[in-house]
């Protein structure tokens, strides 16, 4: 075995090798979405035009494929094709369509992902995932969406990081509406949930693989109080509990085909629930945590643990961040626990990279990057570190 982890054989040849985007970062903001909105509100620093992806879109998949990367996921966009409620827009549907055949003549499997983060405007002034009418607007979208794209989908990723997503929104308040009410996040968590569960049994229906992609990480009291096991346990359940417990019922336990997650940092949680940097004196990146390579493993390992004899899709890892060794490192230490836990016996279909190029990090703009390739398309040094992993 390598310092890294990694055997001499390297990963099985049908290993999936991805990378993974969504539209409002690689596209940029629409007038129609509610990121939009928080951007002139001057809540986030203005996206532009993304990573300019949205007119090279041709040449990024060709670039992917020649790297040696097989699988892409982004998101399509649900305030470009509904900008109105009932009212889609041909023109965008079309667009996407071209960029999904686009990707496929390319080579690559396209998974896609139908809410990253974004809203149509319409559908946030109705409340978003607290309105009454939630559930059924969602799963008319979801009808549409497969539908229309059906033909050109390699796989479902209905909802991406669904537990951030309401703790940002609702609990925190970083992002659209900048609510801070732990009851209107209790209940959107609850209801994202819902959504991403019922909209794979939806999707699966014709045939095409479904996968989750929930926001994972180990979890550690600060101290050895007993306030902070406390807060720790409560951290838990929502980051596990809220979706295991879906996982787990009669009605969902076959809706996904297998069980994806970003993995970034593992914290500790203080007495108060707060999370701090794990582990201590380790360098802390621009957006304040350490990424350590071992909490990829402490999540594998949980996984494996409570959902025995499930398939599991590494759907993004990344590392933010200007030093390149460093990201080259964790990169390699990363993609060993990975392998490690697949010497143990876990069924692990692949690893999704955040990201291919450069694009927008929401609250920090451009001044975070997680590319393999810089805006201009340059590959890093550990771009070639990754191709090497992939051709071994």
């Amino acid at each position: 075995m390598s310092p890294s982890g990694l055997a001499p054989s390297g990963f099985p040849t049908d290993f999936s090798w991805g990378t993974a985007s969504s539209a409002t970062q690689c596209q940029g903001a629409t007038s129609a979405d509610n990121w939009w909105t928080w951007e002139q509100a001057g809540k986030a620093p203005h996206s532009g035009d993304g990573n300019g992806s949205d007119k090279l879109y041709k040449s990024d998949f060709a670039l992917l494929a020649d790297w040696g990367f097989s699988d892409h996921r982004l998101s399509l966009d649900w305030a470009r094709i509904e900008p109105q409620p009932g009212r889609h827009d041909q023109e965008a549907v079309e667009h996407y369509r071209h960029i999904l055949q686009t990707g496929r003549d390319a080579g690559l499997t396209m998974w896609v992902c139908l809410l990253h983060t974004a809203l149509p405007t319409w559908f946030a002034s109705e409340g978003g995932f607290l309105s009454p009418k939630a559930s059924a607007t969602w799963a008319r979208h979801v009808d549409f969406i497969a539908e229309t794209f059906g033909d050109l989908v390699d796989g479902w990723m209905p909802v991406n990081n669904p537990t951030a997503y309401a703790q940002k929104a609702y609990l925190t308040g970083t992002f659209p509406p900048g609510h801070t009410s732990q009851e209107e996040f209790l209940t959107v968590l609850q209801a994202i949930h819902q959504a991403d569960f019922e909209a794979a049994l939806r999707l699966r229906q014709g045939g095409t693989p479904t996968s989750t992609n929930e926001a994972l990480l180990p979890l550690h009291p600060a101290d050895d109080s007993t306030d902070a096991a406390a807060a720790t346990a409560l951290v838990d359940a929502v980051v596990w509990d809220s979706w295991l417990q879906l996982a787990r019922t009669p009605r969902y336990q076959d809706a996904f085909d297998q069980y994806g997650f970003s993995y970034y940092f593992t914290p500790t949680v203080g007495p108060s629930g707060d999370l701090r940097p794990y582990p201590a004196g380790e360098p802390v990146g621009p957006q304040g945590y350490v990424s350590w390579a071992p909490g990829l493993g402490e999540v594998l390992d949980r996984l494996n643990s409570e959902l025995p004899g499930k398939r599991f899709l590494v759907a993004e890892i990344g590392y933010g961040g200007e030093d390149d060794r460093a990201r080259a490192t964790y990169l390699q230490d990363a993609l060993g626990q990975v392998h490690d836990a697949m010497t143990r016996g876990m069924e692990i279909t692949g690893v999704h990279l955040w990201t291919g190029v450069d694009n927008y990090e929401w609250l920090d703009g451009h001044t975070v990057s997680f590319g393999l390739f810089d805006r201009h398309r340059a590959p890093r040094p550990s771009a070639r570190i990754v191709q090497s992993l992939i051709r071994k």
